[in-house]
This record gives C-alpha cells, sequence and structure tokens, in this order.
C-alpha cells in the first residue's frame, strides 16, 4: 500500500512539473500559474519525502542494496 502511495506521488510530482513547463511556454509571464505549479511540486516533493522518512522509522520499507 505504501509503495503506491510513493508512486502516486512521484507521478504527481512529474505532472506539476510539466505543468509548470507547460505555462513557461506559453503563458509568457502573464498570470502565477507556473509559480503555483511549482510551489505545487516543491510541497509534494517535501510531503514525499516525510513519508519515505516515516514508513522507513516504522519498518513498511526497508533499505537495501549498499
Amino acid at each position: 500500500m505504501v509503495k503506491i502511495v510513493i508512486i502516486a506521488g512521484l507521478i504527481a510530482i512529474v505532472l506539476s512539473l510539466a505543468s509548470g513547463l507547460f505555462f513557461l511556454v506559453y503563458d509568457k509571464g502573464e498570470s502565477k500559474k507556473m509559480v503555483n505549479a511549482l510551489s505545487v511540486r516543491v510541497g509534494l516533493s517535501v510531503l514525499l519525502f516525510l513519508l519515505l522518512l516515516l514508513a522507513w522509522s516504522q519498518g513498511m520499507i526497508k533499505p537495501h542494496g549498499m
């Protein structure tokens, strides 16, 4: 279950980054849509990082291969 949430978070981050690129190219700086999209991406990245730390500390995921 946690792995699905992590993958969904990664997909949401990539989609937010793509929307920021779209607004950068086509909006020509007329609105703050790009800034909002990139702010959402940063928020999602921080949330995903905290989720990973929580899942690791609770033993739901385990690092391997180092």
